[in-house]
């Protein structure tokens, strides 16, 4: 039974997914991660952002109160929330497809299991999207796995819905046209795509400004970071400060104008320690410069 504050972040939450795309201009944000909540929301104001996508240890109705309590205090929107595992998720080329997302049938279960539990807490803390990747789809739409990952990103998705909220499906080890061929064929008007720009490229998976073009009625949010190509078939491409690697973003977030996104463009730059907020604060001066 819903409680009257629950009930509100329900509204609130649907409310938000009626309004997608939004009608706000294109915002910065950044990833809010960490055991505790508060100082997560914490550091996001600290570094002078309106809005963040969350990515947290716990997702129990605990934690999803302190999350609702941090963002009201700090008054900062939560855009979507970041959900993966539960087991190994090995971001190569080697044990990648056989780890990652929703593809591998070992770990399916308890990932979609895992979902919908992120789209229940996401309900309580008044968080409009839930977002993770589906892994190395295959590119054969014949190919038996295709059609199970299909049915998988489905019911994550419908779980979602019923909740009002969108499923955001985020780019990295499959090719646009196949990402694009997946969400089509699960059918669900709230399946859209979180764009990071650096993913395409660091999987060696596509030109990010030209995938725009395929994917970008769907784009629901974004992840302004940058990377190189892979030049070992073993590894990733390097990911690197924004501006140093091959992110046309002047290009980028032109065309993101021109597809007709506006919403939050959120920084990620997976690294720790103090060049972490270095690096954030000069993707922020750069990027603010671009939006206009």
């Amino acid at each position: 039974m819903l409680t009257r504050r629950s009930f509100l972040q329900y509204a609130a939450a649907a409310t938000a997914w009626c309004q997608q795309p939004s009608g706000k201009a294109l915002r910065l944000g950044v990833i809010a991660h960490g055991p505790d909540a508060d100082a997560a929301i914490a550091r996001v104001s600290r570094l002078n952002f309106s809005n963040c996508q969350v990515y947290l240890d716990r997702t129990d109705a605990t934690a999803a109160g302190s999350l609702r309590q941090a963002l009201d205090k700090y008054r900062i929107e939560a855009t979507s929330l970041i959900v993966t595992g539960p087991g190994p998720e090995v971001y190569d080329f080697i044990s990648g497809p056989a780890t990652i997302g929703l593809v591998p049938r070992e770990y399916r279960a308890g990932r979609v299991a895992r979902m919908k539990q992120g789209s229940d807490f996401a309900r309580r803390a008044g968080i409009p999207g839930v977002q993770g990747h589906c892994g190395f789809i295959p590119e054969n739409p014949n190919d038996p796995l295709f059609g199970e990952v299909v049915q998988a990103l489905k019911e994550v998705a419908g779980y979602c819905k019923q909740n009002s909220q969108t499923f955001r499906c985020e780019t990295g080890q499959e090719t646009p046209v196949t990402l694009l061929r997946a969400i089509r064929a699960a059918g669900l008007d709230n399946i859209g795509v979180n764009f990071d720009a650096a993913n395409l490229i660091l999987y060696g998976k596509g030109n990010p400004v030209d995938a725009l073009d395929i994917l970008g009625p769907y784009v629901l949010g974004v992840h302004a970071k940058d990377g190189r190509y892979p030049t070992d078939p073993s590894q990733l491409g390097e990911e690197v400060p924004i501006g140093e690697g091959k992110v046309d973003f002047p290009r980028f977030i032109q065309h993101l104008k021109e597809v007709g996104y506006r919403g939050p463009i959120t920084i990620e730059r997976e690294i720790s320690g103090p060049r972490q907020d270095e690096d954030i604060r000069a993707s922020k001066a750069y990027l603010e410069k671009l939006i206009g």
